[in-house]
């Protein structure tokens, strides 16, 4: 059994953990197999989790890819389950030393373990591997039971537009996602979502191969905007996903017109699609009429 996952960062990772122990009671792996690293059973299915890049960023020199961690930690069982991202055991000293000296990320707190993570990426990315090859790195330290791959090895990051004359927007006409949610919460209007090259990108090594060998190809609940949208905006995606003969099954954040974490209702709303799984199900669209599903 061959399933591809869509997803982003906390929901994504969230709802794979579950695919994975759906998979490991459903497909057994033979007797004997190691489980994965946060003790969840094996599994003799073929996973493969094509994960959000448009929330990466440089960030003082050093690269950071949110989601691709969120998910690296949540299936390595070393997240912190309470806030829902980040390690587990987590410190700031570095942050708080940064903060004295006046430097640092000051709406953006990284933890100590979490920092360790984006220094050796950074130092591969800069040894000259591709963000794939860096992925696949990181995935050694610990069994997850399912392959995680970046959605592109190009730089796609998501920009927000948003009205320069608004009070908190200092003049900018754009700002990075990650700074429009974590430093300012979506409170600025956004009016547009964009990513960065995106002509240029094109899927990463085994995007492409894994829909379209898959058994069925699962849309995680994650933002349908900037993290599922982003996958499906990087060219080549989409025509894939036209063309694979496994059936694509959509999954929403939303549930009784409420979104279960995060701001996709914002995300929805600047776009001008309702907070609804209906609504959400027509954003996606079906195959048979140009869509996804």
């Amino acid at each position: 059994m061959k399933i591809t996952v869509l997803a982003g960062g906390v929901g994504g990772a969230r709802f794979v953990r579950g695919v994975r122990e759906e998979c490991a009671r459903r497909w057994p792996a033979e007797a004997g197999a190691e489980p994965a690293a946060d003790g969840t059973a094996s599994t003799s299915a073929d996973v493969t989790v094509v994960v959000n890049t448009g929330d990466d960023l440089w960030l003082s020199g050093v690269r950071l890819m949110p989601d691709f961690d969120s998910l690296l930690y949540a299936l390595a069982g070393v997240n912190d389950a309470e806030r829902g991202w980040g390690r587990a055991g987590e410190s700031e000293r570095v942050a708080a030393e940064l903060r004295e000296w006046g430097v640092g990320w000051p709406w953006f707190t990284l933890g100590d373990l979490d920092l360790g993570t984006h220094l050796a990426r950074t130092s591969w990315l800069r040894d000259g591997l591709t963000p794939s090859q860096v992925a696949e790195r990181l995935q050694r330290r610990w069994r997850l039971g399912v392959r995680l791959v970046p959605a592109t090895d190009a730089e796609v990051d998501t920009q927000v537009r948003i009205d320069p004359g608004h009070p908190d927007a200092g003049g900018r006409a754009e700002l990075h996602f990650q700074e429009w949610w974590t430093r300012y919460r979506a409170s600025i209007p956004a009016l547009a979502f964009a990513q960065r090259d995106l002509a240029d990108a094109r899927p990463a090594p085994g995007v492409e191969a894994a829909i379209a060998e898959a058994d069925v190809v699962l849309l995680a609940p994650s933002n349908p905007v900037v993290s599922i949208g982003t996958i499906l905006a990087i060219p080549g995606v989409r025509e894939s996903l036209a063309a694979t003969r496994a059936p694509v099954v959509g999954v929403s954040p939303i549930i009784g017109g409420r979104v279960v974490r995060g701001m996709a209702d914002a995300c929805l709303s600047a776009i001008g699609v309702e907070t609804d799984a209906a609504a959400v199900a027509r954003h996606y669209g079906a195959r048979t009429a140009g869509g996804v599903l």
